[in-house]
C-alpha cells in the first residue's frame, strides 16, 4: 500500500500518455513543489463529478476507483502567470482510502500496479500506428515533444487514447482494460466510428 497527493481532473491520465496542466490553487503548488523537490510523482484520478479543481466543497469528491501514478516532465511560467506543468503517466493504481489533509489536498492510500511489460506491436494492429504518427503531425501535438516507442502496443495505444477526443467516462473506462488485446478491440471500435465505419 502506497499513499500518494491526489490530483482530481475531469479526464484521465493514461500510462505513456502526456498533459499539460496549469496550476493555481495553493494546494497544488505545494504539492507540485514538494513533487520536484523529492523527486516523486502524485496520482491522477478522474473526477466523475463536481468542480474540485475550482475549490468545490465537497469532503470526498466522486472519484474514479482507479487512476495513474503520474510524474512531472517539464515546467513553465505561462503567459496568464500561471505555473504550468507537463506530466507523464506512468503505473496504474487502484484507490482504497482518501481523506483530505489540513491543507485540502486530498490523499489516498493505493495499491500500485506492476509498470507495464512492453507488448511487442502485430501487424494487424498497425494501423492504430499510422493513426497516431498522423496526429503527430499535428502543431499542437508537436509541441508536446513526445517520443513513443512504436514497438509498444501498449505505449501505442494509451497515446492515442490519451491524443483523441474521446468521452471522459470512455478515457476512464479504457484505462481500466486489463489486456492490450481487449484495449485495441475497444479503440479500433471507437476510432471506426470517428472515422464513420461501420
Amino acid at each position: 500500500m502506497t499513499e500518494l497527493p491526489l490530483f482530481p481532473l475531469s479526464s484521465a491520465l493514461m500510462p505513456f500518455g502526456a498533459m499539460p496542466l496549469q496550476i493555481f490553487e495553493q494546494r497544488y503548488l505545494d504539492m507540485v513543489a514538494n513533487c520536484m523537490r523529492t523527486g516523486t510523482g502524485f496520482g491522477v484520478v478522474w473526477l466523475r463529478h463536481g468542480s474540485e479543481i475550482s475549490g468545490g466543497s465537497i469532503d470526498t469528491p466522486d472519484i474514479g476507483d482507479y487512476g495513474t501514478y503520474a510524474r512531472i516532465t517539464d515546467f513553465d511560467q505561462l503567459p496568464n502567470g500561471l505555473l504550468g506543468i507537463t506530466i507523464r503517466g506512468e503505473a496504474r493504481f487502484d484507490v482504497e482510502d482518501v481523506w483530505r489533509d489540513p491543507s485540502g489536498l486530498l490523499r489516498a492510500r493505493v495499491n500500485m500496479e506492476s509498470a507495464l511489460e512492453p507488448t511487442a506491436m502485430r501487424d494487424s494492429w498497425r494501423s492504430l500506428e499510422i493513426v497516431l504518427r498522423g496526429l503527430e503531425s499535428h502543431p499542437h501535438i508537436q509541441r508536446m515533444n513526445l517520443t513513443v516507442d512504436y514497438d509498444n502496443a501498449w505505449e501505442v495505444a494509451f497515446t492515442l487514447v490519451q491524443l483523441l477526443p474521446f468521452e471522459d467516462s470512455v478515457k476512464y473506462e479504457l484505462l481500466g482494460m486489463a489486456s492490450v488485446e481487449t484495449l485495441i478491440t475497444e479503440l479500433d471500435i471507437l476510432l471506426n466510428q470517428i472515422s464513420g465505419e461501420d
